[in-house]
């Protein structure tokens, strides 16, 4: 599969690449692919007889992100209970896609705007956390906070170093906004520090996502991350994620089309659309957004593809 787009891949490359050839697929797809955040519970079903991932694989998402799933208990809603194979398995199967999950670096000692929301140790950054992600078959993690758990930048760095130890898969990391923490999202020296420490994808808010943040900035930040790119391998390489995860995933579909476009223009080789639609990102935005960022052609290949090539 060396050297393929992942606008070219298959459900069969999608389930036997290297972390290192994603990497390099996402890379090569010039700012033209998908991230789409879903949850796993019953009560954020969106759909009876179907999984979230599905219904956003088949809108256009071409990796899953998993929400709020404990990986010492990783229920999908959706997953056909008679399965002999945990669901992450499955799911990779039946949307023949790259999937992950979030695990979040609470700080017990951060400066808080609101009441803290206390979350099971599943969905925590611990060495036990990260050796079952690996066990599970998740492709990457994403180190960041939901909304009130607490989660800071410093802890994010804490995190980063124990998971390039402990996982396998490509590493992402950032906020998305402030995870009810008194401190910025995300600046320049913010994403120097977490790009040092060697993740494979930084997250950052999408312009017009959270205050203070625009195209500008996100420029500023890729600039940054490109120039020092050059002459790296993709071992060394850092892509940029932005994220639309403050509830604007479920805006008009020409509010998602500007910040797609504002977005792609500054530099961002992935786009993360969030679950805030409970549980899921409305289907007709994840197709939005496709058509916005790859066209027509691109993105009908991508929902037509069988998942038995």
């Amino acid at each position: 599969m060396a050297n393929k787009r992942l606008l070219n891949m298959q459900a069969s490359d999608f389930l036997s690449f290297s972390p290192m050839e994603l990497k390099q697929a996402i890379l090569a797809s010039e700012g033209r692919t998908i991230m789409a955040e879903c949850v796993s519970t019953d009560q954020q079903q969106y759909l009876g007889g179907v999984t979230n991932a599905e219904i956003e694989r088949a809108a256009g998402a071409d990796l899953i992100l998993f929400n709020a799933l404990d990986v010492f208990d990783p229920y999908i809603a959706g997953v056909p209970d008679e399965i002999d194979e945990n669901p992450v398995v499955w799911i990779k199967k039946a949307i023949g896609r790259a999937v992950g999950c979030n695990l979040e670096p609470v700080d017990q000692d951060a400066n808080m705007m609101e009441a803290k929301t206390e979350i099971p140790v599943g969905r925590r950054v611990s060495p036990k956390t990260l050796e079952r992600a690996n066990e599970l078959g998740l492709d990457f993690i994403c180190l960041t906070g939901n909304p009130g758990t607490g989660v800071s930048n410093h802890a994010i760095e804490d995190a980063i170093k124990l998971a390039k130890r402990h996982f396998n898969g490509l590493l992402i990391a950032g906020k998305m906004h402030g995870a009810g923490v008194d401190e910025p999202v995300m600046n320049l020296q913010i994403a120097k520090h977490f790009v040092e420490l060697g993740i494979d994808m930084l997250l950052v808010p999408a312009p017009y996502t959270v205050p203070y943040f625009q195209e500008t900035d996100l420029r500023e930040i890729v600039d940054y991350v490109r120039s020092r790119n050059q002459g790296k391998s993709i071992e060394e390489k850092v892509l940029v994620l932005t994220a639309n995860g403050t509830s604007q995933d479920s805006s008009d579909v020409d509010t998602i089309k500007k910040i797609g476009l504002a977005s792609k223009a500054a530099g961002a080789d992935v786009q993360h659309i969030g679950d805030s639609f409970n549980g899921i990102c409305v289907p007709e935005n994840v197709f939005a957004l496709g058509q916005a960022i790859r066209g027509r052609r691109h993105q009908l290949i991508m929902l037509s593809r069988s998942v038995i090539r």
